[in-house]
């Protein structure tokens, strides 16, 4: 699964506030022993929410957390833009949400607040302990919440307790060298793609050294990798710590 973080404010990109989203999120994640595969944070613009969730929708294991823009004011965009991209049908009023509204507003529901109601078609309620104002979700694979911390992060760590709790198990090597990358660049080139590979240039005091690291599925193979860069480093008489 490549999961996306989508946020959504322009505030946060003028700095009229700060995003608490991201740092949550991966956080949420590792628990259960995933990474993000990519992360945005986006202005109030229609084009470029829906060019971004197009974007997403386009990777077959794409699992989105969007935050922002469900509420019912005019730069709240996010739910008719994902009924266009992930349905390609119009919003449709959803039921139980309306009755939750008017439960709530009585007739303060009416004329706005209501229309938090209409959502894709075939939506699934995400719970907002907060105040019951719900986000929703499509195929247990987008899921699209309040821009609020306070009513997101409850509905993403139900989320992932429920659907992405079960991670495959992944094994990671690390090495400090006391040299450049270059020294090594011949044996990354040989490392398979299905095998992650990250080389962290490091600069003390003018000196140059590197943190090499190795994450992959099969613990016996990517050890096998990784010792092709400590017997280079033996050959060419590099020191090096294991991290």
């Amino acid at each position: 699964m490549n999961f996306y973080a989508l946020i959504i404010g322009s505030e946060i990109l003028n700095a009229r506030r700060e995003d608490k989203h991201f740092n949550f999120l991966r956080a949420e994640l590792q628990k259960f022993g995933h990474e993000l595969y990519a992360s945005f944070i986006l202005k109030d613009d229609a084009k470029l929410i829906q060019k971004s969730f197009e974007l997403i929708l386009s990777d077959r294991n794409s699992v989105l957390f969007c935050f922002g823009g469900i509420g019912s004011t005019p730069d709240d965009l996010t739910r008719e833009i994902a009924a266009r991209v992930f349905t390609s049908k119009p919003l449709v009023r959803h039921k139980k949400f309306e009755q939750d509204i008017i439960d709530k507003f009585a007739s303060e529901a009416y004329p706005h607040r209501i229309h938090m109601a209409d959502l894709p078609e075939h939506s699934a309620l995400l719970f907002n302990p907060i105040n019951n104002m719900s986000g929703f979700s499509l195929q247990n694979r987008f899921f699209f919440t309040p821009g609020f911390p306070s009513m997101a992060h409850p509905m993403i760590r139900d989320v992932i307790q429920k659907f992405f709790s079960i991670s495959t198990q992944k094994f990671r090597c690390t090495l400090l060298a006391n040299t450049s990358e270059n020294s090594l660049i011949a044996v990354m080139k040989q490392i398979p793609a299905h095998i992650e590979l990250s080389s962290l240039p490091i600069f003390t005091d003018g000196n140059a050294s590197v943190e090499i690291s190795l994450k992959g599925e099969n613990k016996k193979e990517v050890q096998s990798y990784f010792h092709l860069f400590i017997d280079e480093l033996h050959k060419i008489n590099i020191p090096f710590t294991l991290i």
